[in-house]
Formats: structure tokens, sequence, C-alpha cells
């Protein structure tokens, strides 16, 4: 079983993420979004997995970064939260990283009141950005997407 200290680091435009490996079912290769119609902004729509329903967060627009369309190199990691597996499209899995909890500084240690971000992890040759996928959908997207996804 994995320690809770190790997280899957991922690249969006350059810059360098993670969440935390206990969080990530699989990784997989980017595959075609249907649309889900009703759906939060913030949700770019739906991919099957393995039978399974599953909705795609768009991490660009939650992390306020340029959009751009889907690229055949392009990665998805299906993870879940309390509520439920996603899919999170990003530019690359740069795989695991060890992150001892006490390295971590805690988001609202640096900056109070920034959202997504659980904490940062200063590596040697870089630094990463923590998230916390429980907080990437709002209650109000949250409630949404469950009625977007009862309706199929």
């Amino acid at each position: 079983m994995p320690r809770a200290d190790h997280h899957v680091a991922f690249t969006i435009s350059q810059r360098r993420y993670a969440i935390r490996l206990l969080a990530v079912d699989q990784v997989v290769s980017a595959v075609e979004i249907s649309g889900l119609p009703k759906a939060p902004s913030i949700v770019s729509g739906v991919i099957n997995v393995q039978g399974q329903i599953v909705p795609v967060i768009n991490v660009r627009k939650r992390f306020g970064l340029e959009e751009r369309d889907l690229a055949l190199s392009d990665q998805m990691i299906i993870a879940h939260t309390s509520m439920r597996r996603v899919a999170l499209v990003v530019d690359e899995v740069n795989g695991l990283i060890e992150c001892p909890e006490d390295r971590i500084v805690t988001a609202a240690a640096i900056v109070p009141g920034v959202e997504y971000v659980k904490g940062i992890v200063k590596l040697a040759d870089d630094m990463i950005l923590i998230h916390d996928l429980d907080e990437f959908l709002s209650l109000e997207e949250e409630n949404s997407l469950l009625g977007a996804m009862e309706s199929l």
C-alpha cells in the first residue's frame, strides 16, 4: 500500500503540480471527451472508463491557465474524490514524487485564501503545487454536476 506522502506529479502549461497517489486510480492516454449538457463550466464532458461514465475536469480552466484543444500526447489521470471518480486532462504525467508531510508548506502559510492548493513542496530542481481533489469542485458545481450526470 502506498504511503500518504507519495504524489503523482504532472505538468500543465510547463508548470508542475501533484496530487496524492492514494487518490489516483490510473493514468491513461487522452481519449475523446463527450459533451455533458447542463454540467458546470469547469467540466469538459465525460469519458467511458471501463464501463463507468466519468466527468472530465477542465484543470486549465480551474487553474486560470490558457485553454487549448485536446492533444494526442495529453494524458488523463483517473482519480477519485470523496464524492466521485473524475478525470483530469494533463500535458504529461511526470511520475511519482515522495513528499514527506513535514516538507510540504501549507498554502495558507504562504498566501491565505488560496483555493484548491493543499501545499507547496520545494524539490532540488523545482517547486510543485500539491492539490486537493476534494476542493476542485465547489458545492454548487458538485450539485450541478450531479444533476447533469443523473440525466445520462
